[in-house]
């Protein structure tokens, strides 16, 4: 990629101070934490239900739903490029109405292009559970769970289309207000169907499916609703002739996808991947598994709501070519994320028992086992807060100089090089099993947090300009 050129700007785009710029990003993302989180409500409470319904149907989900997000994960990066194209394209030339609406419509397109190879996958699942080597019920139900859930996947990349557009506009409370729909019928839904509540068959681990396709679903014809009747988007005419073909901006939106895809399916499927291994340890490892990274992700959707913040931030003042606003942007956002790990950290650190009974209930003797693993897995997540926060944040702002292939080579290498190297040795080499696998995780994202940073301070001695 080409360094930001250090041309002249306008007077009434002056950079701004380190002040405005942290403002700016806390305006933006602070609701984008709120939707993000509310996003992860949706998922956890199909946890919490399930791990009061039966440990077993929770490490059935675990199985189905670590394969879900590894294959929706990938629809997601190739989803993302739609926030610093948009960006971008504000910063060149302001409204850019019909620019922002072929990167909108281009991004249904490659949502319904990824999600084809990716259904075809889920469908074949509980084989592809049994080739890794787990067990054979709990390979069974995941793979019926995937088989009802996977058809929500395609509405759920609509709805994340729509939502990076109405952030790229710096109005993402819209977004929030959509998820927070959907977490209510995901609620509703699922505790009626796992349960058999209100009149409803008892379905168990099939209700919380059939609840989390009914989610998606929501969530889309709503986002839908908002941006075809809310003043400030329907302007841009979003699904007026969607199916006329751009291959241009389509094919520019898969260049600067695939790695953002990618690299977000490197980082998800090492967290996947250690939730195989839980499962060849043991089925309690598994299920507490589960529950820490639950938590953790939530956490994690702090730093993350900054990245895709300081994207948009970043993206703007790319396309201004505002060198000095750029960097600014970029290091406010490193700092107020570290800053928000630490907060995260320090809360995982203090209420352990409190954070890990939310999901499983401690005074039920056959659940004791997991109980006591997830607070030792949920120590090792309060310290890897820090790094993973800065990595984060390293790739949003990166992308927002539409910096992509390099980030994709550091997440490879330092998840899978070391991360799931120093996973495997910990856990069966040295015989440490659970915490031997976090402790290769937390190694692995700290070697892609150095990595992220040093590649955003290089580009900066190739031409951001002088940090301030």
């Amino acid at each position: 990629m080409t360094a930001i050129s250090a041309t002249p700007i306008p007077a009434d785009r002056a950079p701004a101070s380190m002040r405005i710029e942290i403002r700016a990003l806390l305006l933006l993302a602070g609701p984008l934490v709120l939707g993000n989180l509310a996003q992860m409500a949706i998922h956890t409470t199909e946890v919490i239900i399930l791990g009061r319904y039966d440990v077993r149907a929770l490490a059935a989900a675990a199985l189905a739903v670590n394969l879900y997000f590894a294959c929706g994960t990938f629809g997601m990066g190739l989803m993302t490029a739609a926030s610093p194209m948009i960006a971008a394209e504000r910063g060149r030339r302001g409204a850019a109405v019909r620019d922002i609406r072929r990167t909108v419509r281009q991004g249904f397109w490659v949502a319904l292009t990824a999600c084809v190879p990716i259904w075809a996958v889920l469908w074949q699942a509980e084989a592809l559970f049994l080739a890794m080597g787990q067990q054979a019920d709990l390979s069974r139900d995941a793979g019926r769970f995937l088989r009802v859930a996977m058809w929500g996947l395609l509405p759920w990349l609509l709805q994340f289309v729509l939502r990076m557009y109405v952030s790229a506009l710096e109005k993402p409370i819209w977004g929030v207000l959509v998820t927070l729909c959907g977490v209510v019928v995901n609620l509703i839904v699922c505790w009626v169907l796992v349960f058999g509540n209100l009149g409803f068959p008892e379905m168990g681990l099939m209700g919380a499916a059939v609840a989390n396709l009914v989610a998606n679903i929501t969530l889309f014809l709503v986002m839908a609703l908002v941006v075809t009747t809310v003043r400030p988007f329907r302007r841009y005419h979003l699904f007026g002739r969607f199916w006329v073909a751009d291959w241009p901006r389509y094919r520019g939106m898969f260049r600067l996808g695939l790695p953002i895809a990618i690299t977000f399916t490197f980082e998800v499927a090492i967290f996947s991947a250690a939730a195989f291994l839980m499962g060849l340890i043991n089925r309690d490892s598994l299920a507490a598994h589960a529950v820490a990274i639950q938590i953790a992700s939530f956490a994690f959707m702090v730093p993350f709501s900054l990245s895709q913040a300081a994207t948009v931030r970043v993206g703007l003042h790319h396309g201004r070519s505002d060198a000095l606003s750029a960097s600014r942007a970029g290091w406010a956002a490193l700092g107020v994320g570290v800053v928000a790990a630490c907060v995260m950290s320090s809360l995982m650190t203090a209420f352990p028992g409190f954070l890990v009974g939310l999901f499983i209930n401690p005074a039920d003797a056959s659940a004791a086992p997991a109980f006591a693993l997830a607070l030792s897995f949920l120590v090792v997540a309060a310290v890897f807060q820090l790094v993973d926060a800065v990595q984060a944040v390293g790739a949003g702002v990166l992308r927002g100089l539409q910096d992509t292939r390099w980030p994709m080579l550091f997440a490879a290498f330092g998840y899978w090089v070391v991360g799931m190297g120093t996973a495997w040795f910990f856990a069966f080499e040295l015989g440490w099993d659970g915490i031997g696998v976090w402790i290769g995780l937390a190694a692995g994202l700290a070697v892609v947090s150095v990595l992220m940073v040093g590649r955003w301070m290089m580009r900066g001695r190739l031409g951001l300009g002088v940090y301030g």
